[in-house]
């Protein structure tokens, strides 16, 4: 059965009715989330963003707690996926079932046009047991509308579902020896809440349906185009917000979508006076395009400095499954640093730097080395002290050998945020912000992230997963290491440049 479709440009084209009725479970809950989106990845996926190496990292770890979860049930069938074989995925289900197949992984099943893959079924004496595994760490309302959708399929198939779990991470599980799936996993019981849920599902089905088979819906950017997930199509949704509009509002002031709903976009329609302190210096600095130097403060932050000073900074991974003993699920764990570090003040500036070996527990080489290259009395230098002191405070508690130069460490850190912060220096370019992301190309543009390979700590953490997985391959290995250096290089010496523009400019003028 054909329609006729017309696209968000207007002109037409023949679809076919039977997938615009065809769901899955990722479909569902886009639609869920909103129905533009569901609509543009049904009939315009071309403007879909790019997916990110964070995104792709995420994808990646889903895929491993998956399969870890395979071990709370073991010994099953696992259904592979066959791209554009639906079919053949069913038949391989329908004949683990008639086999007495105790435990499935990745069921498929079929029903209403909807087709969802579960990812672990168990049999008993009462019927089955769905399990849909989650790399969260709590139960979240998203994830019972996606097991209650997997229900509805399933008894809709003639499937006898006894109960239903959400097989979610334990973050205060902490590895010591073999992993213990039983205790890396919560399983809770939302048999309840599944069966609550169903006439709301088929309510929603319909309604997506609906949708799909008119126009492209008229829906607004709001707090959905992130919630419950990041959507691709946002950068397409956005494209009407200017340069300098209210989203660009930081502090917890006034909420930029309550400036929107009124219609306000731009910063220059704001009335000031709604504003709090932070927020209307943004705004009126963004206007004016107007500096702010506080000389005084920054004089007095610059005089907590002493010498030796080392600016540090840290790289770490976390994993849902911890690798190595002691850690906990999605503990960052430090595998590089950078360290450049001036003797004297004005003195010449050296650099040392480590970057674990891949596939390695790489927390007690890095912190023998660190033990090496850094005095116990140097005054150390962060951007974004609370980071590096958690990072430090972990390796002191796992390797108390090292427990009383690390916590003097800890004593004399200075943290180069501070002035930026309080914006006892600040630039209109900020943006309200005081990441050093912002704060660089301001103040030193000759230093930029923009020509590297590796540009953020997500990109680094994505690197390191890819390192550790080319281990054996010198090639890619060699590369990922050249990119993962360079980046925590830059950060480091990006604070040098960064405090050496302070103590110019606290004799600047405004």
């Amino acid at each position: 059965m054909k329609s006729i479709h017309t696209d968000a440009s207007g002109s037409a084209s023949v679809i076919d009715k039977k997938s615009v009725q065809y769901l899955s479970k990722s479909l569902f809950i886009r639609g869920l989330q909103c129905h533009k989106s569901l609509y543009l990845e049904k009939f315009h996926p071309e403007l879909k963003a790019e997916t990110s190496a964070e995104t792709q990292a995420l994808f990646d770890s889903g895929h491993r707690v998956g399969e870890a979860a395979h071990g709370l049930f073991p010994g099953g069938v696992l259904i592979p996926y066959i791209e554009n074989d639906i079919a053949e995925q069913l038949r391989q289900t329908r004949e683990a079932m008639d086999n007495n197949t105790r435990v499935i992984y990745e069921a498929s099943f079929q029903h209403d046009e909807i087709f969802v893959k579960v990812d672990i079924l168990r049999k008993n004496r009462s019927g089955w047991e769905l399990y849909e595994v989650k790399g969260g760490t709590s139960l979240k309302p998203v994830y019972v509308d996606d097991a209650a959708l997997q229900y509805h399929v399933l008894t809709g198939a003639g499937v006898k579902v006894g109960k239903v779990f959400i097989a979610y991470i334990n973050n205060g599980y902490v590895r010591n020896g073999e992993l213990d799936v039983h205790q890396l996993f919560t399983c809770e019981d939302i048999t309840a809440q599944v069966r609550e849920k169903q006439p709301g599902i088929v309510e929603q089905l319909k309604k997506q349906r609906k949708m799909l088979n008119g126009k492209l819906p008229k829906i607004d950017i709001g707090p959905h185009c992130s919630d419950p997930y990041p959507c691709d199509y946002s950068e397409h949704c956005w494209q009407h917000i200017p340069a300098d509009s209210v989203f660009d509002l930081r502090g917890n002031g006034v909420k930029p979508f309550e400036l929107y709903k009124e219609g306000i976009i731009r910063q220059k329609d704001i009335p000031l006076d709604i504003l709090n302190t932070k927020q209307r210096q943004q705004v009126q600095a963004t206007l004016k395009k107007r500096n702010t130097i506080e000389r005084g403060r920054i004089e007095a932050f610059l005089g907590t400095l002493k010498y030796p000073l080392y600016f540090l900074d840290f790289e770490t991974f976390m994993s849902a499954i911890p690798l190595y003993d002691g850690a906990k699920p999605y503990q960052q764990l430090p595998f590089q640093y950078s360290l450049h570090y001036r003797k004297k003040k004005g003195g010449r500036l050296y650099h040392s730097e480590f970057l674990a070996e891949p596939g390695i527990d790489p927390r007690k080489p890095l912190v023998e080395r660190l033990a090496a290259d850094m005095p116990e009395d140097a005054c150390i230098m962060t951007y974004n002290m609370a980071f590096e002191k958690r990072v430090l405070s972990e390796l002191a508690a796992r390797y108390p050998e090292h427990r009383q130069k690390i916590d003097k460490w800890k004593d004399n850190i200075v943290d180069l945020m501070v002035p930026f912060r309080q914006r006892d220096l600040y630039y209109w370019q900020f943006k309200g912000s005081y990441s050093i992301k912002n704060v660089l190309p301001v103040l030193v543009p000759e230093l930029s992230y923009a020509e590297l390979e590796i540009a953020d700590g997500g990109a680094a953490m994505s690197a390191y997963h890819q390192m550790c997985a080319a281990k054996d391959d010198p090639k890619p290995l060699a590369k990922i290491r050249k990119d993962l250096l360079a980046y925590c290089k830059l950060d480091t010496l990006a604070m040098v440049r960064i405090l050496d523009c302070l103590g110019d400019l606290r004799h600047a003028k405004p």
